[in-house]
């Protein structure tokens, strides 16, 4: 049984929510019977109707919902009083946090659950913007500069700079400031940077181009958007809050066709290039900065919101067609398995008493 599985203990919770009600209910439309899975922002596992509004969420459980229980061994996953649900194959919308960095993949991984967007190993790579930064700079793809902030940084490029978690997404607590020490204090009072932050220089009328990348029934690349901002980045409440939610952002979009043609070049040759690096897997949105005719990759989104549907509009994709696309690449897939190859008893044997290895 197929699932679609949404919210989680991220600040990205309410986008994801709205991200896994539009995939469920385009599924449903299709005639595919799915379980809706949600994940409280406590970390608590619920079974919900998947025809539920918004709304329904907006002050934490919604009614009716069945609590679940997951079990990371194989055969096991949610569970009902102990039952297993019979999910076998997951469609996750969960943004940001636990949810895209990782920790759910792996988990999922244990139980034998097959699930959309990449591996354990490539979610937590697109999440991580100091080892994403690096990885893609060692493949000579353009790219800005970063740096660790620490008590003792020394970034080789000069301020301003622009100071972002280490891990997160949607521009959720990035700042601009004029100076370092600003930067290493915001790693201190903001709870968005408890695990680390990076700076980078800020390119000031830089705009955002962004593409979305899918891997299903082969590599393709969605039409460049070009997302209209009034501040110095594309912040959270621009990107969600704004015009009713993502889809309703001002931007231009084909905006193929208004970009040098070198310049298209480029993000379609990188975009290829990071969805081999990452291991994209399903639909990811890698998101580039330009500024007077140069282009940089910025970060990657390995599971975004609203699952991206909203750009293919060049080449021209309906959006039960690609959330269709989505859950029978994962139907498809093959479970990743683990192997005892070589763990044969011969060191148990063969070991000395434990006292002894101890000195």
């Amino acid at each position: 049984m197929p699932a679609v599985v949404f919210g989680g203990p991220s600040p990205e919770h309410d986008i994801s929510v709205l991200t896994g009600l539009q995939a469920a209910r385009l599924l449903t439309d299709a005639g595919r019977q799915i379980e809706a899975i949600y994940w409280s922002k406590t970390g608590k596992w619920y079974q919900v109707d998947p025809g539920l509004e918004a709304a329904d969420f907006a002050d934490g459980v919604p009614a009716k919902a069945r609590e679940l229980h997951f079990v990371a061994e194989p055969g096991a996953g949610w569970q009902i009083k102990r039952k297993p649900l019979g999910v076998d194959v997951a469609l996750l919308a969960l943004h940001g946090g636990p949810g895209e960095d990782g920790s759910i993949q792996g988990a999922l991984d244990l139980a034998g659950i097959r699930y959309s967007g990449p591996d354990a190993a490539g979610s937590m790579l697109g999440m991580d913007k100091l080892a994403f930064g690096a990885a893609v700079a060692n493949a000579g793809l353009p790219s800005l500069p970063r740096a660790l902030v620490t008590s003792d940084t020394k970034p080789d490029f000069e301020p301003p700079y622009i100071v972002k978690p280490r891990f997160g997404g949607s521009s959720i607590g990035i700042e601009v400031v004029d100076d370092l020490a600003t930067a290493q204090g915001l790693t201190q009072s903001s709870p968005h940077m408890r695990r680390g932050a990076v700076v980078e220089p800020f390119i000031e009328a830089s705009r955002d181009l962004n593409i979305a990348i899918r891997t299903y029934p082969e590599l393709e690349l969605s039409a460049i958007e070009a997302p209209e901002r009034t501040s110095g980045f594309y912040d959270y409440a621009e990107k969600y809050l704004s015009g009713g939610g993502l889809e309703g952002s001002a931007r231009q979009l084909p905006a193929d066709d208004a970009l040098p043609k070198g310049m298209v070049e480029t993000i379609h040759t990188s975009a290829v290039a990071v969805a081999g690096l990452v291991g994209v897997r399903s639909v990811a949105r890698l998101d580039f900065l330009e500024h007077d005719g140069t282009v940089w990759v910025n970060e990657i989104n390995t599971i975004p919101g609203t699952l991206s549907m909203y750009l293919w509009v060049d080449p021209p994709i309906s959006r039960t067609q690609l959330v269709s696309d989505l859950l029978t690449e994962v139907e498809e897939s093959k479970l990743r398995t683990f192997t005892t190859a070589g763990a044969d008893g011969m060191a148990l044997r063969s070991a000395e008493a434990i006292s002894k290895k101890l000195g």
